[in-house]
C-alpha cells in the first residue's frame, strides 16, 4: 500500500493537470453570441445576464430602471464579461426596437434573446381585479413578449438563425395560486405565443422556446412570501417539493443552455424549473 498510494497521487495529480488543459481549450458554450435580455435590472434577469456573460457572451441588458441596468452591466464587467445596457419600456415598441439596434450596433448582430420582463398583480380574487391593472399586467407580461420577439426576430435571421426564450411561470402551465388571475392568464399567453413562433420559424433556423420558474427567491417573490415573512417563506418551502426556493442563477443556467448550440434539437417546449412543483 505504500508503494501504491504515491503512484496514485501521481495519477491524480496528472489528471487535474490535464483537466485544467481541456477547460482552458474548451470554448465558452456562449462564445461570439451577442444576446438581448429584458427585465435585466434584477432578479431572473440578471443573474440570466451574469451567467451568459460568463459563459462567453456579449450581454445587452434593458429594462427600464437605469441606475440598476448600470449595476448590473458594473457586475457583469467587473467579473470579466462583455455588457451595455439600454433603457426600455417593453410596452412601447419603439423603445424595444431601439433596445435591438442597440445591440446590434454595439455589438454587430443579435444571435439570442431573454424576454424576461414582467411584472406581478397584487394577489385578489378574479371579480375583484381592476380593469386597469388587468390591462397592465398583459400590456407587459404579454404584449412585451410579442413586441419583443417581433423586433428581435428579423435581426436573428439575418445572423442566420438563433435562439429566443420567453420567461412564462409555472402558473402558465395550471391554474396559478387561484389569487393570480391576470399574470396566469397572461404566462399562458406567453406559451402561445412560444409555440405559435416555435413553428413560425423552425425551418428558418430560429428556436423559440419558454422557461416556466416556479419559487425563485427574488423581489417578485417577495409580492406573494410578505416580503420574506419567515413564516410565509417556510410555508412556500413546504410547498415545494424540493423543499427550498430556486436561486435565480438555477434559472440562468437553463437560459444558457436554451440560447446555446447545445440546445439545437429543442423548440417550441415550456420546461419547468421549479423545484419538482409541476410534477
Amino acid at each position: 500500500m505504500l508503494r501504491v498510494a504515491p503512484l496514485l497521487s501521481h495519477y491524480f495529480l496528472q489528471w487535474i493537470v490535464n483537466k485544467k488543459k481541456v477547460s482552458r481549450n474548451m470554448p465558452a458554450m456562449l462564445e461570439g453570441k451577442t444576446i438581448l435580455v429584458t427585465g435585466a435590472s434584477s432578479g431572473i434577469g440578471r443573474e440570466a445576464a451574469k451567467v451568459m456573460a460568463g459563459h462567453g457572451a456579449s450581454m445587452v441588458a434593458a429594462a427600464r430602471r437605469e441606475a440598476d441596468l448600470a449595476e448590473t452591466v458594473r457586475q457583469i464587467e467587473s467579473a470579466g464579461g462583455t455588457a451595455t445596457y439600454v433603457v426600455t419600456d417593453v410596452t412601447d415598441g419603439m423603445q424595444v426596437e431601439r433596445a435591438v439596434q442597440h445591440a446590434v450596433a454595439t455589438f454587430g448582430g443579435l444571435n439570442a434573446a431573454f424576454n424576461n420582463a414582467g411584472i406581478l398583480e397584487a394577489a385578489g380574487h378574479l371579480h375583484e381585479v381592476e380593469n386597469d391593472a388587468f390591462d397592465n399586467i398583459i400590456s407587459v407580461n404579454l404584449k412585451g413578449t410579442f413586441l419583443s420577439m417581433k423586433y428581435e426576430i428579423g435581426y436573428i435571421l439575418e445572423n442566420g438563425g438563433g435562439s429566443i426564450v420567453n420567461d412564462s411561470s409555472y402558473m402558465g402551465l395550471r391554474g396559478g395560486t387561484g389569487l393570480q388571475a391576470a399574470y396566469t392568464a397572461s404566462k399562458h399567453g406567453v406559451l402561445g405565443l412560444t409555440k405559435a413562433a416555435a413553428r413560425d420559424y423552425a425551418r428558418k433556423g430560429i428556436r423559440v422556446n419558454a422557461i416556466c420558474p416556479g419559487v425563485i427567491d427574488t423581489t417578485m417573490m417577495h409580492g406573494l412570501d410578505n416580503d420574506g415573512d419567515p413564516a410565509a417563506r417556510s410555508r412556500m418551502e413546504r410547498w415545494v417539493p424540493m423543499g427550498r426556493y430556486g436561486e435565480p442563477g438555477e434559472v440562468g443556467q437553463l437560459v444558457a443552455f436554451l440560447c446555446s448550440d447545445a440546445a439545437s434539437y429543442i423548440t417550441g417546449q415550456a420546461i419547468p424549473v421549479d423545484g419538482g412543483v409541476t410534477s
